[in-house]
């Protein structure tokens, strides 16, 4: 019994969040293991693959996902990547607030860890606020996409097509079913489309600026001084991550296109690049120079309390504000009128940091284990941590131990950096300071 309390008071909110993700992810496996799932049978660790990259809404598969499953496992699937994209926690506390049970301080904390809100009060609110949006602006994207798809597979199938793609695009997750191995990867088939291109990328962009941002224009629209100032980080930060990879592929990349079919691969390879997976080009035709901002802008992914993964944009926008305070030998990191807490500069650093040593990690280990060009690994090592799963198409022929890998990097990318920093550190209470002294740097 006292075994038990003393596990049970262990359990902090960032710990649960972590053994959340992981029962939902073995579920899933367990799932797709069903005979009823796949069309051919799969192994325990492609179907583990399959599922921790649906539930941390990445996109990287080893199997061809519209021919390796039927439409139960792409239902499973689908479900995993909703879970994954809301939040486990949140999905699990909604469950109980419909079924009439009340919520306490505990479960109200760990929603708001869940979702990264700002304040504990008025979270339940807050929760159904963002769910409710979740399923209208999926319905949304769902309606208009069968605009396309149901002249192009039928009214059942166009339907079911709609309705997967705007789920994986809202979530940022690039699951897609309509790829084949006879026919162009992901949704290359719609490249130069407008619909879908507009459809998707809105999708993504929305689902990858967070539930924050989403509140701040729910009660201010466009008056974009009265946003909070994390609104107006991500806003602003995301923007220029937009604009700028699309203007390089634009002028650099895809030369031998039109001017209007080279703007829309220039614009849905910039969006998809906040962590959503999809892709309309081949990108072993892309030059290494783009492949690198890609790998970069994978690695920064989308906004804190969002479905996309990454560092996040605010934890980027964070470090590279902290430098110009050095730079311009600033004593506070400080935008738009407000200084930035020392705190939240350390935990940008250290997050920073962590993501950093897990794309390098991982991309060097996978190499020297397959024997593959540096680049292609870390961009596969990038797609994993940053959730993202965009490929180089070498995913499906690594070996077991670089699956393994790539299966780590995307749990640990999705859990969060100071999720999982917090749930694996202990807190320290520390009621004395050790004297200072300084060291010479640069």
């Amino acid at each position: 019994m006292s075994k038990l309390l003393k596990f049970k008071k262990s359990l902090t909110a960032s710990r649960i969040i972590i053994f959340g993700f992981l029962f939902v992810i073995l579920t899933g496996t367990l799932l797709l293991m069903l005979p009823i799932s796949s069309t051919n049978g799969v192994s325990f660790l492609d179907a583990l693959f399959t599922a921790t990259s649906a539930t941390c809404v990445t996109g990287l598969v080893v199997n061809n996902t519209a021919t390796a499953w039927t439409m139960f496992g792409h239902f499973v699937i689908m479900c995993l990547i909703q879970i994954g994209g809301m939040g486990v926690i949140t999905l699990a506390i909604l469950i109980g607030i419909v079924s009439g049970k009340k919520i306490g301080i505990t479960s109200r904390s760990l929603m708001q860890e869940s979702v990264s809100a700002p304040y504990v009060g008025g979270i339940i609110r807050y929760s159904k606020f963002f769910v409710k949006g979740i399923f209208v602006i999926e319905f949304i994207g769902m309606i208009l996409l069968c605009f396309q798809f149901i002249p192009d597979y039928g009214v059942l199938k166009g339907i079911w097509y709609a309705l997967f793609h705007s789920v994986s695009a809202f979530c940022n997750a690039g699951f897609d079913i309509i790829s084949t191995p006879n026919t162009p990867s992901s949704l290359s088939m719609y490249a130069y489309n407008p619909l879908i291109n507009i459809v998707i990328c809105l999708l993504i962009i929305i689902g990858g600026i967070g539930f924050i941002t989403w509140r701040d224009f729910q009660s201010h629209k466009f008056k974009f001084s009265k946003y909070s100032l994390q609104s107006k980080l991500v806003l602003t930060t995301t923007a220029i991550l937009l604009v700028a990879p699309f203007l390089f592929f634009f002028f650099h990349e895809f030369k031998d296109l039109t001017v209007g079919q080279r703007f829309w691969v220039s614009m849905f390879q910039s969006v998809t690049l906040r962590t959503a997976g999809f892709n309309t080009v081949d990108f072993n035709g892309m030059s290494e120079a783009s492949r690198l901002i890609m790998i970069i802008m994978m690695l920064i992914g989308g906004a804190t309390g969002s479905t996309a993964g990454g560092m996040k944009v605010t934890t980027f926008s964070i470090v590279v504000l902290a430098s110009f305070a050095i730079f311009f030998k600033r004593h506070d990191v400080s935008v738009f009128k407000r200084r930035i807490i020392d705190e939240i500069v350390l935990n940008a650093l250290a997050i920073f940091m962590m993501y950093l040593f897990l794309f390098l990690t991982g991309g060097i280990a996978i190499s020297v284990i397959e024997n593959l060009p540096i680049l292609d690994c870390l961009f596969e090592s990038a797609s994993a941590v940053g959730t993202v799963g965009l490929s180089m198409g070498i995913t499906a022929s690594l070996s077991s131990a670089s699956h393994i890998i790539l299966i780590i990097l995307m749990y640990l990318g999705r859990v969060g950096g100071l999720t999982f920093i917090y749930a694996t550190v202990s807190k320290v209470k520390s009621y004395s300071k050790l004297p200072q002294e300084k060291v010479t740097v640069g």
